[in-house]
């Protein structure tokens, strides 16, 4: 398992995809626009932790319960 890959696709699927628009995506949690079109790409991309955790406090979820529902 690419766990690069298993993060962005599920971030891409379950939470980009669902926004408004990429630019919507980046300013409601806190990170650049191009962050977010490296996390739709097909292979995504390695991910920074703070990059990872700056989207999960921006949804006020913990990083562990994301590593929970992408398990």
């Amino acid at each position: 398992m690419d766990i690069d890959k298993e993060v962005c696709n599920y971030i891409a699927k379950e939470w980009v995809n669902k926004s408004k628009s990429n630019r919507n995506f980046a300013l409601d949690h806190n990170i650049d626009e191009k962050t977010v079109r490296k996390i739709l790409q097909v292979n995504g991309y390695r991910m920074p932790l703070r990059t990872l955790y700056k989207i999960c406090e921006a949804r006020n979820i913990k990083l562990e319960e994301f590593f929970k529902l992408i398990d």
